[in-house]
This record gives C-alpha cells, structure tokens and sequence, in this order.
C-alpha cells in the first residue's frame, strides 16, 4: 500500500479527532447505553457474550490521525441507519460489542443532516485493527434467472421452501460457551439427525411436500442463486418476482471451484463464476457429481419490498453492504475496506457496512462485497478476489469501555 492510500486509509480510521484527549492503548472493542425495553421482571438478564479468543487475540487501536474525507461516508451513514434496530437489540457473536454501545452512535446518525456524514463517523467512532488489518475480498451479486412458479416444459429444476423438520438448534442456550454456535438438523425418534444433503435432495427427499417454491430453467443457474443467498426470478409472463433465503439444512459449505482445482480441471486463478459455469455446462455427464460435492442447500421464501435482504434483516446496499464473519466482524459496524476490483483493476477505498454473513465467509477481515443486480455485477462479482486492508469502526463510547481510548462523550456532529 502506497503512502497516499496509508493516509487514505488513516483518515477513513477515522480515529476520534474531534474531541479532547485521546489516547489509545492496544486492547478490543465497544459500549453505551443500553436501547432495548427494560426486560420483565420475571426474565434474567442475558450476560454479555464474551469476546471471541480469536477476536480478542487479533485486536489492535490504530493511534493513526484522520486525513480529509471518508470516502463513501454518506451511503455508509444510510445503511449504518438501517443496522441500527438490529444493532440496538441483537448480541454480537463476536463478543466485542453489546447493543447498548450503539446507542450515541444511533441516536446521532437518526439527526446528522446530510453534509454532516464525515463529522459524524470521527465523532462516534474508533478504528480498530482485526489481525493487524490484513484481509481478503470475493464479491457476490443479486442474480435474475428464468423460472415459473409452476412445474412445466423447460422448467424443471426446484427451489424449495424451508421444511418445517428443519430444526435449528442454538447450542448457547445449553452451555454459555457455545454461545453463538447453531446445529440444524431434523428430529428422528428422540434424537437430532443431520438434515437432508443436496445430494439426497436432489435425488428425491423432499418430493411430495408440495415445498417448492418455483422451478428454475437452468439447474446450474439454480446452483449459483443458492450459492448468492436471494435473486429475481424473471417468469413467463415477464413479471419479476424476489427470493431470499429461508435457511439452510445444515451442511458445511464446499467451494466447487476449489474442488475443480484440486481435480485439475480448472487452473488456479481461473475459476471465478464464469470459468465454473462454462465447465459445467460443458460436461453435463459430470456435473451433478460436482454440484453434490457440496452438501450445502439454501431454502427461500418470497420477498416483498426492498432487497435483498442480508442476516441483519434489511436490504443490502449495493458497494456499501458486505458480508462477514461476525465471529469477529459485530454485525452493522461500519468498515474502512481498501482493496482492489479485480475485473477492472481500480483500487477501491471507501466505508462499507458489515450486514450480511455467508457460508465461505469465514475468518478475520474476510469480506464479500455485495456488488448489486444485474450481467455487470455479476461480471464484477464472479471475478471478485484481492487482498484487503481494512478497520472495524467502533462505538467511541464502547472503546472507552475497553480502555482503548480515554476523551470525552462523543459530541454530536
């Protein structure tokens, strides 16, 4: 990274300049004051989660001073309003923030006026460095395939409903250390079984259940809008209808493209979406084996409104959302990515917001940009895959809490 981005960068840190001293010892994240009703008498309050050792381990302030604008600030500020039902009332899986933290820095972004945007990121918040800022970014898309809502001629591939046997099971609710730990599976005599696998799916298991949603024309386009989470279905008549996901059977995820690799029929650094596509409809024979090699089955529902939706449960914003692991991203925390567009080779600096998570998005500073609809961003998303840098922005008043900053409240901007 060149000088100029380092300052880009640290400005995007945005690093509380605005008010009083401020010092910043290394250490971890977020506080203030709680949003959420206060809860009924009879309910014991839950205890924070605690933070992730693997967060924990890979904190670090970032004592940098801001310089210029925050590029991108006030498409982040209106998708950081969006996150902040969520932010108020939801755990962070990480550890490192509690809803009540995000309070000031909601309460300020429902008042900043436009104009403001840059004042009110340096005024609520601190940028902190997971694993030493060191990431990596893939991008994914709102894809539009052919489908009908009826079984016909050329349209013959299922998108399923979720089941009502698919069972999730929080594993925090029976041991405070698997908080943030989730199975599915389906009850079986008195016991938990593994949900069915793509494969079995695809061989018959849920036929009969009258689960299906609508049917796709092409199966391997079918494969790729599970593999995205929700898209548009475009149906005979022309209307278009959205999906979203519903949930998943429980699976663990397997890359295809890695697989292609490791299998020698596709070469490291050429397997983005498009390569995968062409080599699938080129070898129909082996194809399904392909596809099953990945036991992960995404289920949907109908979407009405804004989309689509990520797992803070609202819409995504086109270069603005991404996808992380909230194992040590908090959900609806604001980001300073920097990274690089691979299929036109610009550099991209700019405030995204964490509001979604994925199936391979797994690990610190791995990110997913949501990159919008339509052939463009799916072209720009299929190619998607560089190196990124980034800080996780947190509430002043939270970086307070963890003593890595000592200044006054925040002010609003």
């Amino acid at each position: 990274m060149n000088m100029r981005n380092r300052l880009a960068l640290a400005s995007l840190l945005l690093l509380a300049a605005c008010a009083g001293r401020q010092d910043r010892p290394v250490t971890a994240p977020p506080a203030a004051t709680p949003a959420t009703p206060a809860p009924l008498p009879t309910t014991p309050k839950p205890e924070p989660l605690p933070v992730t050792r693997a967060a924990q381990a890979s904190l670090a302030a970032l004592p940098l001073p801001p310089v210029g604008p925050l590029p991108g600030a006030a498409a982040a500020l209106a998708a950081f309003r969006k996150s902040c039902p969520g932010l108020l009332r939801r755990e962070d899986l990480s550890g490192l923030t509690q809803p009540g933290d995000w309070q000031a820095a909601c309460t300020a972004a429902a008042s900043a006026a436009p104009g403001q945007e840059y004042a009110f990121f340096h005024s609520q918040f601190v940028g902190v460095a997971v694993a030493e800022g060191k990431g990596f970014a893939t991008g994914y898309y709102e894809p539009e395939i052919a489908a009908s809502l009826t079984q016909q001629p050329g349209y013959q591939v299922p998108l399923y409903r979720r089941p009502a046997d698919l069972i999730d099971v929080p594993l925090g609710d029976f041991a405070p250390s698997l908080k943030g730990r989730t199975v599915r599976g389906r009850v079986e005599g008195n016991r938990l079984v593994p949900y069915a696998s793509r494969a079995q799916i695809a061989a018959g298991a849920l036929v009969g259940r009258g689960l299906e949603l609508a049917w796709a024309a092409d199966a391997y386009e079918a494969f790729f809008l599970e593999i995205q989470g929700s898209g548009r279905l475009r149906l005979p008549d022309g209307r278009i209808i959205r999906i979203g996901y519903d949930g998943q059977n429980g699976r663990d995820y397997v890359a295809i493209g890695r697989l292609l690799i490791e299998q020698g029929k596709l070469e490291k650094g050429k397997a983005g979406m498009a390569e995968i596509l062409a080599w699938l409809r080129a070898h129909p024979d082996e194809a399904p084996a392909i596809l099953n090699a990945n036991p992960s089955k995404i289920f949907f529902r109908e979407l009405k409104g804004e989309g689509p939706v990520g797992a803070m449960g609202v819409a995504v914003t086109p270069r603005v959302s991404v996808a992380a692991d909230p194992a040590y991203i908090p959900l609806g925390a604001p980001l300073l990515v920097e990274t690089t567009l691979s299929r036109s080779g610009q550099p991209l600096v700019q405030l995204m917001v964490a509001q979604d998570t994925g199936g391979a998005i797994k690990g610190a500073n791995r990110l997913d940009l949501f990159l919008g609809p339509g052939a463009e961003a799916a072209a720009d998303a299929g190619a998607q895959s560089a190196p990124a840098t980034l800080a996780l922005l947190i509430p002043r008043a939270a970086a307070q809490r963890l003593k890595l900053i000592q200044d006054a409240p925040p002010q609003r901007p």
